[in-house]
């Protein structure tokens, strides 16, 4: 449930559960969620013998958009499997509802929860490796085309 104040929350503090349950753990720990959006399409529609020379825009189909996760390398391979599940076309195990929650501050509670349906991984990307040396974090990230995407 979506908790109102007046300040708006920071960003840096959320979950994202995988599978039911996961979320605090390492392996379902990420660095960033992005493209989280949903769309409505809209249809032009005129008469031909209407009175005014505008058209009138209908609702169509809804559609979310593709939301990618990114998170360091550290060895778990459970994003890439549900991948090669995917590339293997087992599409009931392929297709997953995640949540993603912001949660607050002192991370006592979820203050917004985003449930992203039929989400499956489209893309994965490995990490940019050079020998150059610094202190740059080897990141993966995961693209999910997603389903319908709700807003508690």
């Amino acid at each position: 449930m979506a908790t109102l104040r007046e300040t708006p929350y920071s960003a840096f503090n959320f979950m994202v559960e995988l599978e039911p349950g996961q979320g605090s753990e390492v392996q379902a720990g990420f660095a960033e969620v992005s493209g989280l959006n949903a769309e409505v399409t809209i249809a032009e529609y005129r008469n031909g013998n209407a009175p005014v020379n505008y058209v009138s825009k209908i609702p169509g189909i809804h559609k979310a958009g593709d939301v990618t996760l990114k998170r360091g390398i550290i060895g778990a391979q459970n994003i890439y499997q549900w991948l090669e599940t995917v590339r293997a076309g087992k599409l009931s195990e392929s297709k997953r509802n995640l949540v993603i929650k912001l949660m607050s501050e002192d991370r006592s509670e979820a203050v917004l929860t985003w449930k992203l349906r039929g989400a499956m991984p489209i893309k994965w990307t490995g990490p940019t490796l050079t020998a150059k040396g610094g202190g740059d974090v080897a990141m993966e990230e995961l693209v999910l085309s997603v389903e319908t995407l709700e807003q508690e």
